[in-house]
């Protein structure tokens, strides 16, 4: 058991409640300690009857069972991989621009499930973090099962198929990898690469909440390609460098 608690608290802290979370509930709607129809985000219940957890709780509850076990365990493995890479690579040390990464998707996922009347909110949030990780590492080379071997930009059309094969539908997916698209797009290639301005921001609140853990100014933000070349000329070159990539299911 110390071997587990030790693994367990080796997890990035954001990451580690998350992960807890997406077994606590889960876990507790199987063994009949919550029932799950208070878990589902209802627009009625929610809009109507105020009951304002839903939207919390459908992000962490997934229905276990003999049909979707393993399903579960396929996410709840991607979600401790990609988070964890994300949170000690392009966020680290940066708590608070990682939490509002997840808070935006979130957001976005919700206003999504509410509209579309979704159950489950697991797979699209766990999506649309790998989607940004694949972003960041697009021209590493991951290997994924029986040996196929390609380039991490392709990843999260690769896991839609794969999970279209063991678990019928491609929706929470889709709408994932959309999600992630639209803030990697906001945060990274609009401002970065194609010179528009900074819409994504994070709050102070949350650098108060969680703050840096090293020097230098909170958030992101470099000037587009152009103005970087500039600069580079004239300070002698350097590329920031967004964090190390990982083939698919190293340790």
């Amino acid at each position: 058991m110390s071997d587990l608690g030790d693994w367990f608290r080796s997890i990035p802290l954001i990451t580690r409640y998350w992960f807890a979370g997406s077994i606590a509930v889960p876990l507790g709607g199987k063994l009949g300690l919550v029932s799950p129809v208070n878990l589902f985000p209802w627009p009625d219940a929610f809009i109507h009857r105020f009951q304002i957890w839903r939207p919390i709780t459908a992000t962490f509850f997934f229905p276990v069972g003999p049909g979707t076990g393993f399903l579960y365990l396929v996410n709840l493995y991607f979600l401790y991989q990609y988070s964890s890479r994300l949170e000690t690579g392009a966020f680290d040390g940066r708590p608070a621009d990682y939490m509002f990464m997840l808070l935006f998707n979130w957001i976005c996922i919700v206003i999504t499930g509410l509209v579309m009347d979704m159950q489950l909110l697991m797979i699209p949030l766990i999506m649309s973090v790998l989607y940004v990780w694949a972003q960041l590492n697009r021209d590493m080379i991951v290997s994924f099962w029986f040996g196929t071997r390609f380039k991490a930009c392709y990843l999260p059309w690769v896991i839609l198929g794969f999970n279209y094969i063991i678990g019928g539908s491609v929706i929470n997916e889709l709408i994932g990898n959309l999600v992630g698209h639209l803030y990697f797009f906001l945060m990274f290639k609009y401002p970065m690469d194609l010179g528009g301005r900074n819409f994504l921001s994070t709050p102070q609140f949350l650098y108060r909440w969680l703050p840096n853990r090293r020097g230098g100014v909170s958030g992101f933000g470099v000037p587009p390609a152009s103005m970087r070349r500039a600069a580079e000329d004239q300070q002698g070159g350097g590329r920031h460098n967004w964090g190390q990539g990982f083939r698919l299911g190293d340790q």
